[in-house]
This record gives structure tokens, sequence and C-alpha cells, in this order.
């Protein structure tokens, strides 16, 4: 009996290694190169790139506050004053500062809400923060579209989630009514739906006043992503909600400090009831340490700036329009971005792509990032532009050109090719 058990079992590392994945396969010839490439140098809108200087856009460093003097100050000095430990432990037990609660009390007021609550990361923090509001009679509706970071959550939701289809503010309706048939069914439960400000792949915003609207027909609360949004759109910068004059009907805001302040952390708020409901029960803040002191001055500083340097913004936007408009004028798919984030869509292969992705960064120094299979459709590529404020017209100008170049290889066939090319760290 035991020997066939043994048979009959696999090992679960064998498994693995015998099938790394869609992008993990081409690990031997893409590894530092198309995939965990080594970026080096000051950060900003030109980074050395395997010894060779390159245009970058590649980071969300919207604001260009990642090397500010400012915030670069406020990072060292809180450094040496505080050092990385402080404070110790989670913040329920040992880990809590009048700094974390001052950080707390200024997001909440920029986003027009009674409170918030930071988290150690955007990514587990929404995942978590999901898992705290929803129980097992409760329906979560979403945009098919979501970040991984919703989908992640929803995968440990005890209830039901229906989808709409992406920005479709007719089929959320209809999934509205499914969840409102079915908890009425139940006798138990909420509707929660979940969407984001700006979608950060096609950089379109999400239909927010619209979906908000609907709550006169079904009741539901309302949680938006706006990691996008947050910093860059807005009178004030305070987001998607803000750009589309329906703030107040968000219930609870979440963005993460990873895009526009160039930092570690995120934060939701919301109503002061239901953000210490979080607090008290956000498995994710609750069972880990507290964010260590210096990012917490640093993201201070950051939201400090974010108010009052409204040049940062403009600045931003200037470089999004001139780089939109540049490649729309050259004739680019650059889809229904209404956003800083620049998509732009063309047909080919993952092999077609990476060698397009080669050519724009040996013989043009114009580092960007490509989407492919099994991100998309096979057969699609899409380079995600994101552009930032420290980027110049110049810079601008050579990346328009390198892209029509490239654009033109691509479309004659040159870069037609079996399998990726080799270009992995050895």
């Amino acid at each position: 009996m035991h020997n066939l058990i043994t048979l009959i079992m696999a090992d679960i590392f064998e498994r693995l290694i015998k099938n790394y994945g869609p992008i993990g396969q081409h690990r031997e010839r893409a590894h530092g190169y198309f995939a965990f490439p080594k970026l080096e140098g000051e950060i900003g809108s030109k980074m050395k790139f395997r010894g060779q200087e390159m245009i970058v856009w590649s980071l969300n460093n919207y604001l260009g506050l990642a090397n500010h003097p400012e915030v670069r100050k406020a990072d060292a000095d809180a450094s040496a004053k505080y050092g990385l430990a402080l404070p110790m432990g989670a913040r329920m037990m040992s880990g809590n500062s009048d700094l974390h609660e001052q950080l707390e009390a200024e997001l909440a007021s920029f986003e027009n809400k009674e409170d918030a609550i930071l988290m150690n990361y955007g990514y587990q923090g929404i995942m978590s923060a999901i898992d705290a509001i929803c129980g097992r009679h409760d329906v979560v509706v979403y945009d098919a579209e979501c970040h991984a970071c919703i989908i992640d959550g929803l995968r440990m939701l005890p209830g039901h989630r229906f989808v709409f289809k992406h920005n479709d503010v007719e089929d959320c309706e209809k999934q509205l009514h499914r969840a409102q048939a079915l908890i009425e069914k139940q006798q138990s439960g909420g509707i929660l739906v979940i969407t984001e400000g700006v979608f950060g792949m096609a950089g379109d915003q999400g239909k927010l006043k619209e979906i908000v609207d609907l709550k006169s027909k079904v009741p539901f609360r309302m949680l938006v992503d706006d990691a996008h949004g947050f910093g860059t759109l807005g009178k004030t910068g305070s987001g998607a909600g803000e750009e589309q004059g329906c703030q107040d009907g968000i219930d609870l805001y979440f963005s993460t400090f990873a895009k526009s302040m160039a930092s570690i952390g995120a934060f939701m708020a919301g109503p002061k009831t239901i953000i210490d409901y979080i607090r008290y029960n956000i498995r994710s803040q609750i069972f880990a340490k507290s964010l260590p002191m210096p990012y917490v001055v640093g993201n201070l500083k950051r939201l400090e700036l974010l108010q009052t340097q409204p040049h940062l913004k403009e600045n931003l936007w200037k470089n999004a329009l001139a780089l939109q408009k540049g490649l729309k004028e050259r004739g680019f798919d650059i889809g229904k971005t209404d956003s800083v984030v620049t998509p732009v869509y063309m047909k080919g292969g993952v092999e077609e792509a990476t060698l397009m992705v080669m050519d724009l960064r040996e013989n043009y120094k114009i580092f960007c990032s490509i989407v492919v299979y099994p991100v998309i459709p096979k057969g699609h590529i899409i380079y995600r532009l994101i552009p930032t404020a420290e980027h110049t017209q110049e810079e601008i100008d050579l990346t328009l050109k390198a892209f029509s170049e490239t654009k033109a290889k691509l479309d004659a066939g040159a870069y037609k090719s079996a399998e990726i090319p080799d270009m992995a760290n050895k």
C-alpha cells in the first residue's frame, strides 16, 4: 500500500521544474534583460542599463519626487534620527506613533474623508481590506480589468462575486441586480462594488460617476483603487473622484504611495466608523510590523509637496500630452487613455516584441516596458510608457523618432524570429 501511494504522489518540486510558466519558460534567455532588468544610477528620466545611458519610460515616478531634494533630505534626516527599526512591532501592539496618526489624518483631509488607515504595501493592503470588509453572505461586483491585487483579494472571498465588462455601466447595473436578487434570496448580506480610478494598463479612467449614480437603483457601497489617479488627477491632485466630481459617492478610497509619491506604503480613506473597523480587523496590519518611521516622515514630506507644488503635476501633464499627441500624429494606437498612462498598441509575437525592445535599447537608447502573451492575447504587443514631470521635450522627440523607425521595421518584418534573442545575464 505504501508503495502504491508513493507511485501516485508526485514531488511538488518536480512539477514546478517541468513547467516554469508562460513567462518563466523564457528565463534562460531573458533574465536580466527582458525580465528582471537592472536600472542603475540616480532615479530620473535618464538612467543606466548595462552601462549605457537610456531615456527611461518605465518608472511610476509621476511627479519626479523620487529624487526631489526636499524628499531626499527628509528621507535621510528621518533615517538618521529614527533608523529603520522604529517603531518595533505591529501598530496595534507596540508600533504606533504620533507621526503615523498625523499622516493618516492628513491623507483623510486631502481625500475629503473622515479618517484613513495606513498600510505597509498596496498589494497586500487592499487584499486584506477586502477580506476584512466582506463576509460569506456579501456579494462583490467588480470590473473585469481590476488589478491583480483585487483579483487575489477576491480569491479569498467567502461570498459571491460578479464581474462586469470593463467600464460597461449597463453591465455593472445588470450584475448589481443579480447581486441584489441573491441577497434577497439569502435574506442576508450586502453589495460592494470595486473598480479603479485609472486602469494601469490601458490608462482609461473608471466610470466612477456613472457607477455612483447607480446607487439610486440598487443599494451598495463602493471601493475605488486609485493608485494611478492619486496625485495626477483632479484640481488638487486628490484623484479620479475629484476629477469626475463624485468623491463623496466613493465610500472607500484606496491608493498606494508607490506611484505619485515614489515611496512605500498605501492607505484607505473613508467613514471613521468603517476605517476604525478595518483598523481593528485587517490581518495584514495586525500581524505585520508597522511601517518604519523614515517612510512615514518621508511620505509626510511627499504629501506636502504634492499639495504645495502644483507645477509638478502641470509638468507631468505637459509631458504626457506632448507624448500622446506625438504618438497619435504618427499614426500610433494609444487606445482610450484619459490619464498620463500611455499604452502603445501594436501587432506581433513575443519574439518580434523582444527584438524590437532590444533594438530600442541597443540602438536608440530608449528603455521602456512591453506587455505580451499571456498577459494579453497572442499576436498583440503593448508598450506601456510612463511619462513623468522630469522628462524633457528633447527626450520625448527622440522617443517618438525611435518609435516611428522601429514600428516601420516591425511592419516590414525585420523582427521576425523563431525565438527570443539570448540576452540573459551569464
